[in-house]
């Protein structure tokens, strides 16, 4: 069914979906300090959030590109193009944050955040305009114009992006909070962190220039 729709390598795209949603993020972290501080009914409340606010972002790339691609069919490949030079340079900056010196230390933003939990987190969610560009660089290498459903095929991988945040997001609210908050103060943890996402940012962006020049 997923073939049919113009979705391939799926079994990659989950894998990189996994990597993704692992990395610590300004949501994730604050989804995280809101279970912690004022409990499971609020860190659900903020994860609604993200979910809100992701959903629309994906939505926009999907109907950009399928749009687009209505319009102008050959743009695909310059899609393409631009989506492995900007994941190559996520590679490369998560990379640089891997070897550079810092002391890691920092306190927790939201530590002291009395505001509603869901507002803040949806607005965290929908500040970052290059999540747009983000998710179509990543989606576009896993599906196939040919089929002539783009958009719907950005849409069920939203789905599956969504169903893994939540999963993950779950973890944290009721298992995670002790290991990841250890994890997040740790700089061997954020080094090695940044190493595998930026060599999984690159590695993705070698595929899609490949997968365009092909």
């Amino acid at each position: 069914m997923l073939e049919s729709l113009g979705i391939v390598n799926i079994g990659v795209f989950f894998a990189g979906v996994v990597v993704i949603i692992l990395m610590p993020g300004p949501n994730s972290l604050y989804v995280l300090s809101t279970a912690t501080r004022r409990g499971v009914a609020d860190g659900y409340k903020a994860a609604a959030a993200v979910f809100v606010g992701d959903s629309v972002i994906m939505l926009l790339a999907a109907l950009g590109v399928d749009s687009l691609m209505r319009l102008y069919p050959a743009a695909f490949m310059v899609i393409q193009y631009a989506g492995a030079a900007y994941l190559g340079w996520l590679g490369l900056k998560a990379l640089y944050g891997a070897v550079r010196k810092g002391d890691g230390s920092g306190g927790d933003a939201h530590a002291e955040c009395r505001e509603n939990p869901f507002r803040r987190a949806l607005a965290l969610s929908l500040s970052n305009p290059k999540a747009i560009m983000f998710f179509v660089s990543f989606f576009v290498q896993f599906v196939d114009p040919a089929k002539g459903h783009t958009g719907l095929a950005f849409l069920v991988l939203a789905c599956i992006v969504q169903s893994v945040s939540m999963t993950y997001l779950s973890f944290l609210i009721f298992g995670g909070a002790k290991l990841a908050l250890a994890l997040k103060d740790s700089r061997l943890a954020k080094r090695a962190g940044n190493a595998l996402a930026g060599s999984v940012f690159l590695g993705f962006g070698l595929r899609l220039a490949m997968k365009a020049g092909g």
